[in-house]
């Protein structure tokens, strides 16, 4: 058997992913404030077939996939809507499993919520502070990034971007608290109407970077491979790295993104509120083509833009491999597809040719988790 290959985002190659007989990964799950939309279909579909491969090479696969129920999204969604935050977060996080389970999403090994963390975050935010990695303004209690002599090594990006491209993911440059514009918050004081915790430096809540850096830990120590969609590139995963190795935790050996989901010219976000949701499309279409259609597209391709013609053209694929009958002597060929930086359009293709030909191919198939 050769090697599992996959793109690493840190040093820009391909290279051997090898964990050894257990694979620790540490995926970015959701902020359940809106419904499962594709971007997020394409992510999780990715490292399904990610764990279903690994499973298949003998690999005992540790997928923790945190839910990320406290966040200045999530409250701020609550306050519009006039509902309590966790009650927004549990409508959305039970449609969100209907939607994975629908599109045969493998459960997770763990899925720690955020809340869960806080005793583990206060330790690890109070360790910073011991450390001089960290610095304690009226309550507020921030993250010095040049703690770390990581940081930017997995964006590569220039501290000018940096500033840019975290203002407009969640950071705040113009802080007059903060030492430096690139340092980010661990802790801030609670509005009087959002949910608050005690702590030395003062009654409040975590922010968004450590909450992954302290579940990331708690749950599996060191990582072989953290993953996401790669509008996560920075900040959060640039800080979650830097807060690893502030805390003298080994590096991540792998850092995997997925590419977003453009639509009319724009990647899908909520905050264009370009999306097409799951659970519309589940009430139009098998769930098997939604699953064959996100796969059509490599989880690295830039060029990655949802259009109607590809659901039509899974379902055609659906159509061809059911009525290619059961069986194939042996699936090795998509395995090496796979094993190239999981290239599923290039095994897609092959179980097309092998359909057409008259061959079985439901052993193929289910390799990246499709049931005929």
């Amino acid at each position: 058997m050769g090697e599992l290959c996959l793109f690493d985002t840190a040093s820009g190659t391909v290279s051997a992913f090898d964990p050894g007989p257990v694979a620790r990964i540490y995926v970015c799950g959701i902020t359940p404030y809106d419904a499962t939309h594709l971007g997020h279909a394409a992510t999780y579909v990715t490292y399904d077939v990610l764990h279903r491969r690994l499973s298949d090479r003998g690999i005992d696969v540790r997928m923790v996939r945190n839910i990320t129920d406290i966040d200045n999204d999530l409250l701020e969604r609550a306050r519009r809507d006039g509902v309590n935050y966790l009650d927004l977060a549990f409508g959305q996080k039970r449609q969100f499993d209907s939607d994975l389970a629908a599109l045969g999403v493998l459960e997770p090994w763990s899925e720690p919520r955020a809340t869960s963390a806080i005793p583990d975050i206060r330790g690890m935010t109070a360790r910073f502070l011991a450390a001089n990695h960290g610095y304690e303004v009226d309550g507020w209690v921030y993250f010095r990034h040049q703690a770390a002599p990581s940081f930017g090594s997995i964006s590569q990006y220039s501290r000018v971007d940096m500033r840019a491209i975290g203002e407009r993911r969640g950071e705040d440059p113009t802080d007059v608290r903060k030492e430096h514009p690139l340092d980010t918050v661990l802790w801030q004081p609670s509005a009087d109407d959002e949910p608050s915790w005690e702590a030395p430096w003062g009654s409040g809540r975590p922010g968004w970077h450590v909450e992954c850096t302290a579940l990331s830990v708690r749950e599996l120590g060191s990582i072989d491979l953290h993953g996401g969609g790669c509008d996560l590139v920075y900040p959060h995963h640039e800080f979650c790295a830097a807060q690893l190795d502030a805390s003298g935790v080994a590096p991540v050996g792998h850092w995997m993104h997925q590419s977003c989901v453009h639509l009319r010219g724009e990647p899908m976000s909520k905050s264009t509120g370009n999306l097409i949701f799951v659970r519309d499309l589940l009430r139009q279409f098998d769930p098997l083509v939604i699953r064959l259609a996100v796969m059509s597209q490599h989880y690295r391709s830039t060029e990655w833009t949802w259009h109607d013609d590809l659901l039509s053209e899974a379902a055609d694929r659906l159509a061809l491999w059911r009525s290619s009958g059961q069986g194939e002597a042996t699936c090795d060929d998509v395995r090496e597809r796979l094993d190239d930086d999981l290239d599923v359009p290039g095994a897609l293709r092959l179980l097309d040719a092998r359909a057409r030909s008259g061959a079985g191919v439901s052993n193929g198939a289910a390799l990246l988790g499709i049931t005929l």
